[in-house]
């Protein structure tokens, strides 16, 4: 099963967050399918690569409720897109 969720990077106390498209069994910094976006919460700056992440949610793929959250303040949930 493949999952969006954050994958950390940066340096210590300053870190950023790619978003990923990642297999349930690797770990947080394994190898990842693609990735679809990133998340600075220090700037609270997010990038995302809407039409990627629409091809994974609709072949199956789930958001960790971290990711599910981003991704509901950017209105990508909103009812014309994903109900």
């Amino acid at each position: 099963m493949v999952k969006l969720r954050l994958k950390r990077c940066g340096r210590k106390q300053r870190a950023i967050y790619r978003i990923v498209a990642i297999d349930v069994r690797s770990r947080r910094e394994g190898r990842d399918l693609r990735k679809v976006g990133f998340y600075d919460p220090i700037k609270n700056k997010t990038y995302l690569n809407v039409p990627a992440i629409l091809y994974f949610l609709e072949n199956g793929a789930q958001p960790t409720v971290t990711v599910h959250d981003i991704l509901r303040k950017t209105e990508l949930f909103k009812e014309g897109i994903l109900g």
